[in-house]
């Protein structure tokens, strides 16, 4: 009998770090593309008019190179148009205390932002064909589980509170 069992996607990844902008301003482009597709990502990020966008880009080609350079390599059957992106992360860098000048002599310091940015793909999940050895019957195996009604709790009463009347 066989049985139908989802593969764990292999993901890709690709990062690049210590770039010049804060993590708030690239998250405004990776949340556009988060579980696209790779090829409607590119074209979403190559539209966008941020300036991270074009570095974006450069880490999602990356990933997407990453991908077929792995699947060469250890020989695993990895289709690169069926790619998209799982996460696209941008995480806080070190910040550069910088000192601005200010009235009567004084100082004022101010944080110049750096960002990490993480950008991950994975092939759509696959589905491969398992025997099974023990005998049991395709009824049985096709069954989803039964699911457990929740006990619904009595909300125990409260006594209706007193209203003060004004006189």
């Amino acid at each position: 009998m066989a049985k139908a069992v989802a593969v764990q996607p292999r993901e890709f990844r690709a990062e690049a770090k210590f770039q010049r902008t804060s993590p708030q301003k690239a998250r405004l482009v990776l949340d556009l593309i988060k579980g696209l597709r790779v090829e409607a990502a590119i074209n979403a990020i190559h539209f966008s008019t941020k300036r991270m966008a074009p570095v974006i880009e450069k880490v999602l080609r990356s990933a997407i190179q990453n991908a077929s350079y792995v699947s060469d390599e250890q020989g695993l059957d990895v289709d690169v148009d069926n790619l998209y992106v799982r996460t696209a992360i941008a995480n806080e860098g070190p910040r550069m205390k910088r000192i601005r000048p200010a009235p009567m002599g004084r100082a004022f310091r101010y944080q110049r932002r750096m960002t990490h940015i993480i950008v991950t793909v994975a092939e759509k999940g696959k589905i491969a064909e398992v025997t099974s050895s023990t005998g049991t019957s395709s009824a049985t195996a096709n069954k989803p589980a039964a699911k457990k009604t929740a006990v619904k709790k009595i909300a125990a009463k409260r006594p209706a509170s007193k209203k003060a009347v004004k006189a």
